[in-house]
């Protein structure tokens, strides 16, 4: 099994009636901006490890489990809005980094998240690095009445219990769901994460640490106008890193594109992009070591 080399640790912050678990490494303080890492749909706080331990400063650095996500509480509700994220980064940032201008790392989902976070709150964002936070493809409102129609049957069959998660017979069973998912991915972190991502239930069942709410569809249309608007608000240097795979292509087939992304990009006052070789959409496990170096290099211009 993978062995960690720089160890965490655990707090739990009470926060719009849920209990947030954060992770924390490095020392409580220093003179380095904090470093926020924020985690995608379906993954764990824990995620980050494998970066963590290639980075090479020394750094205060904080991880919540998303509400819903590994050891934070769910939200009791059978369905999630977007929002609620930006909310919950903000007060857990008035908590861990009161008045700071903080760095923030997210990925997939939690890079959607900090990209709009940082157009709403632009003074609480040093610099951001959005690894694989693509947004989705463009919506018309003709498409309503049919999304709305989605959620509602979505929501049904949450309650029937079709829309469970897997459980597995052991560690190793989660494991080997992880490398099925990411071929990519070696056993030996496929092990270690398998312990943070999952948990045995009382019937001796590895359950994942996700709420199945998750899965239910957004009621409302994505609507690229709004998150250009929230873009052009960013003020903080943006570092866009992508994977050599063009895991984009591959989950809309033609509906939405990296060129329409990169464009999109545009509408943000200080960006670029670079590209990790030999990595799928979970970079920051294919290849830890290069985007720990991206992320620092970017992080410590001037």
């Amino acid at each position: 099994m993978y062995q960690a080399l720089k160890s965490s640790r655990s707090s739990t912050l009470a926060l719009r009636h849920l209990n947030y678990h954060v992770r924390h490494w490095g020392p409580g303080q220093s003179d380095l901006p904090t470093l926020v890492l924020v985690h995608g749909w379906m993954d764990v706080s824990a995620s980050y490890q494998f970066t963590v331990d290639a980075l090479q400063q020394e750094r205060c650095i904080i991880a919540p489990d998303w509400r819903g996500f590994g050891l934070t509480s769910s939200a009791q509700a059978d369905h999630y809005f977007f929002a609620d994220y930006l909310a919950d980064l903000d007060l857990l940032l008035d908590h861990y980094a009161p008045g700071e201008a903080i760095d923030l790392v997210g990925h997939s989902m939690g890079g959607n998240v900090a990209m709009m976070y940082a157009g709403v709150r632009p003074e609480r964002v040093r610099k951001l690095v959005n690894l694989e936070g693509f947004g989705l493809p463009t919506t018309r409102p003709a498409q309503a009445p049919t999304r709305y129609a989605q959620w509602i049957d979505e929501i049904k069959q949450l309650h029937q219990g079709t829309k469970d998660l897997k459980t597995y017979d052991s560690a190793d069973g989660v494991a080997r769901r992880l490398m099925k998912t990411n071929p990519r991915l070696s056993e030996d972190k496929a092990q270690w994460l398998a312990q943070h991502w999952a948990r045995p239930n009382a019937q001796g069942q590895w359950e994942i640490l996700g709420d199945p709410a998750h899965k239910i569809t957004s009621a409302q249309l994505y609507r690229v106008d709004e998150a250009l608007a929230i873009y052009e608000r960013i003020a903080a240097p943006v570092l866009a890193i992508e994977a050599s795979g063009d895991s984009l292509g591959q989950w809309w087939n033609g509906r939405y594109t990296l060129d329409e992304y990169h464009q999109r990009l545009t509408h943000v006052r200080t960006c670029r992009t670079a590209v990790v070789e030999d990595a799928g959409h979970m970079l920051h496990h294919d290849q830890p070591e290069q985007v720990a170096q991206l992320m620092e290099q970017f992080l410590n211009e001037a």
